[in-house]
């Protein structure tokens, strides 16, 4: 099924002042479905799921968060916090016009979509959480992600470096997933440095408390073999939202590499959370 595709844009004020933030809409109508994409990656690592929820009449957009993909990157850490890009995803709520959205996200996009569901719950339906990264992913993620602040920091021309080797490869001569590996190359050092830094002192998820308290329709897929996104903070956070419905994948990258499952349950879930909301406007009641 064809998917109509759009760009647009939005403006926030955030701690650094007035930056742009870029999306990608696919489909139309007003069930919404609002995807966020890993740590420093684009959003279009959501584009196959994307098309697939809008190929069942969901009306989609992917966001860039700032500091990601096409949206502004700032230098000031104070920027970059979980709550600020729950508040940009409110934010492009407003701007599109849309009461409520199912959320979905992976990684850090999984953690600010429980954000949202926790500071706004009123404007979210459902969630669809991927690898998000609680109380047992902690350490393996100062491990993963410190040498890089440290890197982007202490020597940025690495940094540099690296985006200059990977910007001029044509993205439409390279299988897609290797187009956004070289996406989220794709960094500058004083932005990336702000970033990390910001995620790692200021607030990196909702409280186990905070999270008993999201009411909506959730399904939350486990990655199996990764220290960052242990599966016991999926099996966890399964166990902790009321409504929620835990999916182990068969591994980190299956819903990359043979996502035909994984799209079933994410179609499954968004569809089921609009389905009453559809018939009510069907029979004008």
């Amino acid at each position: 099924m064809l998917v109509s595709e759009r760009i647009g844009q939005y403006f926030v004020e955030s701690e650094s002042g007035r930056d742009r933030l870029e999306y990608t809409e696919y489909g139309a109508g007003d069930a919404w479905v609002v995807l966020l994409p890993a740590e420093l990656a684009p959003r279009r690592m959501q584009q196959p799921l994307a098309h697939a929820l809008a190929a069942e009449g969901l009306h989609v957009v992917t966001l860039d968060l700032l500091g990601h993909g096409r949206s502004d990157r700032p230098d000031d850490p104070h920027a970059y916090s979980v709550t600020e890009f729950a508040e940009q995803v409110v934010a492009l709520l407003d701007h599109l016009g849309a009461p409520q959205a199912v959320l979905g996200g992976v990684s850090l996009g999984a953690n600010v979509a429980l954000e949202v569901a926790v500071t706004a719950p009123t404007r979210v339906r459902g969630l669809i959480v991927e690898a998000p990264i609680l109380d047992h992913g902690v350490e393996a993620s100062i491990v993963v992600f410190a040498p890089l602040l440290l890197t982007a920091r202490f020597l940025p021309l690495s940094v540099t470096l690296l985006r200059r080797l990977t910007r001029p490869v044509p993205r439409g001569v390279v299988p897609f997933w290797a187009g956004v590996a070289l996406d989220t190359c794709d960094q500058r050092a004083g932005a990336l440095a702000a970033l990390l830094h910001g995620l790692f002192f200021g607030r990196a998820a909702p409280s186990a408390k905070e999270r008993r308290r999201i009411t909506v329709p959730a399904l939350v897929v486990g990655h199996p073999f990764d220290p960052v996104r242990p599966m016991a903070d999926a099996v966890m956070l399964a166990d902790e939202l009321p409504k929620g419905t835990l999916v182990r994948a068969r591994s980190a990258l299956e819903w990359r590499v043979s996502p035909e499952r994984l799209d079933r349950a994410a179609v499954g879930l968004a569809v089921g959370c609009w389905k009453g909301s559809r018939r009510r406007r069907r029979t004008g009641t």
